[in-house]
C-alpha cells in the first residue's frame, strides 16, 4: 500500500458543490442566534452569499454572513473581507467558536430529523464521482483533506459513493500539518484544492515545497485566483481530471 501514489482532495469546491447546504445550514444557524431574519429564505441562496463564497475559509464565517446578508455591502467584503469580517463579529459581540457551535448543531438537527434531505442539499461536480472511483485502476489512492467536520464529511461521502483510503476534517489540524503527516508513510501525488491562498501555505512549508498542487477550475474561485500562479501551482480543468494520472502537472 506504501508504495502506491496518494492523490489528496479538498471536498467542498472541489468533489461536491455544497453552496446550498452551506446557505441553508448558515441561515438556520444564524437565525437561532438572532430570530428572523427578514426578507430571506433557507431555501434560496442570495447571489451576494455565491459571490462572497471565495472568500470564506472557515464555515463559521457563513454563519456571520448569513446574519449580515440582509444589509451585506458586497462591494465592501469583496475589497477588504478580514476587516468587514472583523467589524461585524466585534458589532456583534460574537466569536468563532459560538459561530461554529451554531452551524454543527444546526447540521447534526438536520441529519438527525431529515438526513436525506440534507445530503441532497450537495450535488458532487460533473464526472467526480467517476474519477475518483477510477483512480484504483491506476494503482492509485485518494484522501480527502476538509476544514469541515470529519463525522458530516463522511456522511457526505457515504451518500454519493466514495470511500476514500483516508479522511482528514478540520479536527486533524491544519492542511500543511496533515499532509506532513501522510507524508511520513505515503508518497503523495498531488494536493488538489480550490482555494488558491490554501495552496501557496502548503508551497511554503517546509517539506511540502515539492508536492505539486492542483487549483480547480470548477470551484469556489476568486476572480484574481488564475493571475501569475506560482511556479508549482498548476490549474486543473475537469478535462484534466479526466485525463491519466501520469499526464497531470
Amino acid at each position: 500500500m506504501a508504495d502506491r501514489p496518494l492523490v489528496v482532495f479538498d471536498f467542498d469546491g472541489v468533489i461536491v458543490d455544497g453552496i446550498a447546504e452551506y446557505w441553508w445550514s448558515a441561515f438556520t444557524a444564524a437565525e437561532s442566534l438572532l430570530g428572523e431574519i427578514h426578507g430571506l429564505t433557507r431555501d434560496v441562496v442570495p447571489d451576494a452569499f455565491r459571490q462572497v463564497r471565495p472568500w470564506v475559509h472557515h464555515g463559521w464565517e457563513m454563519v456571520l454572513l448569513a446574519a449580515e446578508m440582509p444589509h451585506l455591502d458586497q462591494k465592501a467584503w469583496l475589497e477588504d473581507y478580514p476587516a468587514e469580517q472583523q467589524c461585524a463579529m466585534l458589532r456583534r459581540g460574537w466569536h468563532g467558536e459560538l459561530l461554529q457551535d451554531a452551524l454543527d448543531r444546526t447540521r447534526a438537527d438536520a441529519v438527525r430529523s431529515d438526513r436525506h434531505a440534507w445530503l441532497d442539499l450537495h450535488r458532487p461536480y460533473p464526472g467526480l464521482v467517476e474519477r475518483l472511483n477510477g483512480l484504483a485502476s491506476e494503482g492509485a489512492d485518494w484522501a480527502v483533506l476538509t476544514t469541515k467536520s470529519e463525522a458530516f464529511t463522511a456522511e457526505l461521502l457515504q451518500s454519493i459513493g466514495l470511500n476514500p483510503w483516508h479522511l482528514a476534517g478540520r479536527e486533524a489540524g491544519s492542511k500543511p500539518d496533515v499532509l506532513l503527516q501522510l507524508m511520513q508513510n505515503r508518497s503523495l501525488r498531488a494536493f488538489v484544492e480550490d482555494r488558491r491562498a490554501t495552496l501557496e501555505l502548503v508551497r511554503q512549508t517546509p517539506g511540502l515545497e515539492a508536492l505539486p498542487c492542483l487549483l480547480v477550475a470548477w470551484g469556489y474561485l476568486k476572480p484574481s485566483d488564475w493571475s501569475g500562479l506560482p511556479p508549482g501551482i498548476h490549474r486543473l480543468d475537469l478535462d484534466g481530471l479526466s485525463a491519466p494520472l501520469a499526464q497531470w502537472p
